[in-house]
């Protein structure tokens, strides 16, 4: 298999009061499929309006960025906000 790109990513709701985490190959993609479906109940995301972008990952490795995502969405919420602050201190919305 070619490497490809990879991404595991945070979105919030407008408050930056909740927290996504998730995994996709096509980042542009996913957002808008998150953007799309809020306020919807039946997804975590649409349910509580996490679609602006936060913080991403990059991998060439499906496996690498999985068991990624697993270790942030066992990050204490605390840990999560260390972790987005790092590379973006402001919590500002990331425009892809």
């Amino acid at each position: 298999m070619m490497d490809e790109n990879f991404f595991v990513y945070i979105t919030t709701n407008p408050a930056k009061t909740t927290f996504y985490t998730g995994v996709t190959h096509d980042l542009k993609r996913r957002l808008n499929e998150h953007y799309l479906n809020r306020g919807k109940q039946q997804t975590f995301a649409g349910r509580y309006f996490c679609y602006h972008l936060i913080y991403y990952e990059r991998y060439s490795s499906i496996n690498m960025a999985i068991e990624r995502e697993k270790e942030i969405k066992d990050l204490s919420r605390e840990k999560k906000l260390a972790l987005i602050k790092n590379s973006n201190s402001k919590m500002s919305f990331i425009q892809i």
